[in-house]
């Protein structure tokens, strides 16, 4: 059966009753239907810490065509945890349009290790995206039309940095001229939209601890500039009150299930590639608050997701992981290792020897870098011959990493059984994560750091316009934020066509963005765009509703 046909054949349980495994009472869930519902957010801050709490950051290789199963990873581990009798439950984002209809067609697992309902999670969920967007949107709004009456505050209109944003790819968007039509609507000037996910709403409203810092943080956005180079703030405008009233509601936490009726918060879907690539904090202390152990994912490779994990929501909400699971596939690695897409089920010895440097580059990250114990899962599939396994295993072996063979998409919680056992060992070892760089050391070092020590470049490169842009950012009071590299997922370069563990290489930043309200620097790097565009053949066309059943979301 499809990924699909297996989430619409799931015996799921009342939300309520999920909600009754937790402790949670159904005062304090406000139901979305039978099977979803927000909690409410006053009772999660009124709960006491659970100091043993377990925090499992899954994290992958760099992603192929080929799929890795990050998310299905997470499901599988979070329902392998409760198989062995632990109190666990998961923590995920929330996934876009975009991608849904994009290239992926879903994001919620798969297989037998899904988070359900599937359709309703991938199609508008509970409506925290549109509620970012129309959050994003009024700014975006209020300040034209503060700039209409009058201009009080003296805005360069030619400066104006704050985008509108919608939640689907459309390259379309990327650049507009905005306002044409007469006097009545308002100076036509250049502009421009992002995708939600990459929005400074997006990152704040995950970045967030508490409502009161949501509506704080908002008010520091820097929405434009005035003809003197000083900021404008979204708080100049009197816009942070009532951004706040729009995402009040959608800033708890969403409780669904797994398959196998593991509970799980949904919330908050920065991208990785654009963006920081993590669920809300709000949602994963409140798991730690109500489970031993809670499983979470950092978008893309663990040179991305997990960076951007460690350097910016650790450092940001005092989070530590115990552990990290490193996901990979014998098939992702072969397509590493140059192989075709088409032949990638065929045994392969040569491309698995020369693909196993990427896997080894993330390996060495995690463990020199980033200082976490690790597991590596590989997603087992019955075209993995025994030479490749003990090839991987042995290699894996060697750098001092225990490898565990998964088949929890075939067979649930219980094919992650082992995977589960390895993760609760893990947990009990002394643990001293390390960020990649210090608060106090320049953009510029943070930048060089991250680039020589993770993605294995000789140098960083840049122009003066974005040198001059990082020196003026430090002079206005923002050199302690944390970075937030904006490139591809597809390669520790910036050439997504760079497969294994290219090294020697330069990263040229091309663009620099200030978060003054989510509190770190966008490094813009290579080609990759805030507002992405559709494939040739998007999984829109293979999407649709038939006989009272939606069809071709995986």
């Amino acid at each position: 059966m499809s990924d699909i046909e297996i989430a619409q054949a799931a015996t799921m349980k009342p939300i309520n009753e999920i909600g009754a495994s937790l402790g949670i009472d159904v005062e304090n869930l406000e139901a979305y239907g039978k099977y979803k519902a927000k909690v409410n957010l006053k009772y999660l801050t009124s709960l006491p810490k659970r100091e043993n709490s377990k925090l499992i950051l899954v994290t992958a290789i760099s992603p192929t065509p080929a799929g890795e199963g990050k998310t299905t990873t997470t499901v599988g581990l979070g329902d392998a945890l409760r198989h062995i009798g632990k109190n666990a439950m998961i923590a995920l984002r929330e996934p876009s349009l975009g991608p849904v209809f994009g290239m992926k067609g879903g994001a919620a697992g798969g297989g037998y290790a899904q988070v359900v309902p599937m359709e309703d999670i991938n199609l508008h969920f509970t409506g925290d995206f549109n509620a970012i967007a129309l959050a994003n949107n009024l700014l975006a709004a209020l300040i034209d039309n503060h700039i209409h009456h009058g201009n009080e505050l003296g805005i360069d209109i030619r400066r104006v940095t704050w985008k509108r944003v919608v939640d689907m790819n459309d390259r379309a968007l990327r650049e507009i001229i905005q306002s044409i039509g007469g006097v009545g609507n308002g100076y036509p000037r250049s502009d421009g939209f992002d995708i939600v996910v990459a929005s400074e709403i997006m990152a704040i409203f995950c970045l967030a601890t508490s409502i009161e810092d949501l509506k704080e943080r908002i008010g520091k956005i820097v929405v434009g500039y005035k003809r003197d180079k000083t900021p404008v703030l979204a708080s100049e405008l009197n816009a942070q009150g009532a951004m706040t009233v729009i995402l009040k509601d959608a800033f708890q936490p969403n409780l669904v299930q797994t398959l196998e009726n593991t509970p799980a918060f949904i919330h908050g879907g920065p991208f990785a590639n654009i963006a920081h690539g993590c669920n809300s904090v709000v949602a994963t202390t409140s798991a730690m608050k109500l489970a031993d152990y809670v499983v979470t994912e950092a978008g893309f490779g663990a040179d991305l997701g997990a960076e951007k994990f460690i350097d910016i929501k650790c450092r940001k909400s005092g989070l530590r992981p115990s552990a990290c699971v490193l996901v990979a596939t014998v098939r992702a690695i072969k397509y590493h290792g140059g192989a075709d897409l088409k032949t990638i089920t065929e045994e392969n010895l040569n491309a698995l020897e020369a693909g196993i440097v990427n896997l080894e580059r993330h390996i060495n990250n995690i463990k020199d870098v980033y200082n976490l114990p690790l597991v590596v899962s590989i997603n087992n599939f019955t075209s993995d011959t025994q030479a490749e396994v003990d090839l991987l295993r042995s290699r894996v072996e060697a750098l001092g990493v225990k490898i565990v063979l998964a088949t929890h998409w075939a067979d649930g919680g219980a094919g992650a059984a082992d995977l589960a056992h390895a993760v609760v060992e893990l947990c009990e070892q002394p643990n001293q994560m390390k960020f990649v760089y210090e608060d106090d050391q320049s953009l510029w070092e943070k930048i060089n750091a991250v680039a020589t020590k993770i993605y294995g470049a000789k140098e960083v490169t840049a122009d003066a316009k974005v040198r001059l842009k990082l020196k003026e950012l430090e002079a206005s009071g923002y050199g302690n934020f944390p970075i937030c590299v904006a490139k591809t997922q597809y390669s520790f370069s910036t050439d997504a066509a760079l497969r294994g563990a290219p090294s020697g290489h330069s990263i040229n930043v091309r663009e620099v963005k200030l978060s003054a309200g989510a509190e770190f620097i966008v490094m813009i790097c290579g080609e990759i765009m805030t507002m992405p565009g559709l494939p040739k053949i998007p999984s829109a066309e293979r999407i649709d509703y038939i006989d009272g059943k939606v069809v071709g979301l995986f």
